[in-house]
């Protein structure tokens, strides 16, 4: 007797919808793509250089989906997030000298997300940017409860849930005044405009494929998923993990451009020093609306993006140091830059633009070891990267190290 085409719609159903659970780890990683850091590097970019830097968003978002799957992907087939994979192979020294530069990457990201949470609550309820820094760690802390309590699912949930709602902050202006599509299509070509075009790409980079998000997806996917023998399992959930990737890679994407093309519709010729300034602007040109959704986005981004990274940073200590310590302790450890840097009134437009040049240099420290031990055989079995695959990652090694040589040059010699 054949199947009905009932039955049939039923069994995709199902399938699709036991797929559709295994979804989740991606759309974690990927609220460290939409941070405050992005926020402050996107409109800057906007403002001062137009549609020129579209064409880094882009690559960014597709250097970031290729990295976010071979992260997911070492953790799936080893068992291993990538800080247990570098302590695996590496030396004592070598350990530590990596932990400690980890560390650096780690608290560079800290204090970009609360002191944006800090200038949302500044923007839509007039708070001190001290006080509003430390409720965002102190809500953070809640998110992580939330995780240590309930495990990684209602976690996923909740981070989900925020990612939503940054999405619908950023994408309103874009939808309330459209962009030019013939400047979006031109900043589409590849070019810079002087050392602070050079500067703002890094940033936009640093913001995007951000080393603690490598770090953290290895993890979350072996944690999620467990480590299947190889076979079909594996293959399964492989093929779930690219699908998982690609759509949270295409919001968050979708979101930093919306980012950028705002402000370079909205805020170019304008004096926009700040995200203060760009919130300002946005309320004058498209209304209180669409100023109001823009720092609800900003709040929702540093609350999700704070708690992201204190749990990548516990992944990292604990995988490269075999040392655990509380969240919520590491929370407290991890909100001293960020309320140092609100305590002595530094501008903090500029310290998230920096922190993102931090970020860019930590880039390449994550990416080579994933890079070489996704493609190591020994390691990796059946599922080692193929050669284009292994070509284009370290494509992506070499841009990065690259355009972070050019930005010291051009730093140094003032050009």
């Amino acid at each position: 007797m054949g199947i009905t085409l009932a039955e049939s719609t039923k069994s995709v159903t199902g399938r699709a919808r036991a797929a559709t659970v295994l979804l989740g780890p991606a759309f974690v990683a990927a609220i460290a793509y939409v941070d405050p850091g992005n926020v402050a590097s996107n409109i800057s970019a906007g403002a001062q250089f137009g549609y020129l830097l579209v064409w880094v968003i882009v690559l960014a978002n597709v250097m970031a989906g290729l990295v976010q799957f071979l992260s997911a992907k070492l953790g799936l087939v080893t068992g291993w997030s990538l800080p247990e994979a570098v302590r695996a192979k590496a030396s004592g020294p070598v350990r530590l000298a990596y932990w400690g530069q980890a560390e650096t990457v780690a608290m560079a990201t800290d204090l970009a997300e609360v002191v944006g949470g800090a200038i949302a609550l500044h923007l839509l309820f007039g708070l001190p940017l001290l006080l509003g820094g430390a409720i965002t760690g102190a809500v953070s802390m809640g998110l992580l409860l939330v995780q240590d309590r309930r495990g990684q699912q209602p976690f996923e949930r909740v981070i989900t849930g925020m990612l939503a709602i940054i999405a619908i902050g950023f994408l309103a202006s874009v939808v309330i005044a459209p962009p030019s599509p013939g400047g979006t299509a031109g900043g589409l070509v590849p070019r810079f405009q002087g050392t602070e075009s050079v500067l703002l790409a890094a940033a936009m980079i640093g913001a995007t494929v951000m080393p603690h998000a490598v770090y953290l997806h290895s993890g979350l996917a072996r944690d999620r998923h467990g480590h299947p023998a190889a076979g079909p399992l594996r293959t399964r959930l492989l093929r779930i993990t690219k699908v998982d990737v690609g759509l949270a890679m295409v919001l968050a994407g979708t979101v930093n451009l919306a980012m950028l093309l705002m402000a370079a519709n909205t805020l170019r010729g304008r004096n926009v020093e700040t995200i203060e300034d760009a919130h300002a602007a946005v309320g004058d040109v498209l209304g209180p609306a669409a100023a109001l959704l823009l720092a609800i986005g900003l709040l929702a981004s540093g609350l999700a993006s704070t708690s992201v990274g204190a749990y990548a940073g516990a992944m990292i200590m604990q995988g490269l140091l075999h040392k655990r310590i509380p969240l919520l302790t590491r929370r407290l450890i991890t909100l001293i830059p960020a309320i140092a840097v609100l305590a002595l009134g530094i501008d903090p437009t500029r310290a998230l633009i920096i922190s993102q040049v931090v970020l860019s240099f930590g880039i390449p420290f994550a990416l080579i070891p994933l890079v070489r031990f996704t493609s190591d055989r020994a390691l990796m079995g059946a599922d080692v990267n193929h050669r284009v695959t292994t070509a284009l990652a370290w494509t992506v090694a070499a841009i990065i190290s690259v355009l972070n040589a050019a930005l010291i040059y051009l730093t140094v010699t003032g050009r």
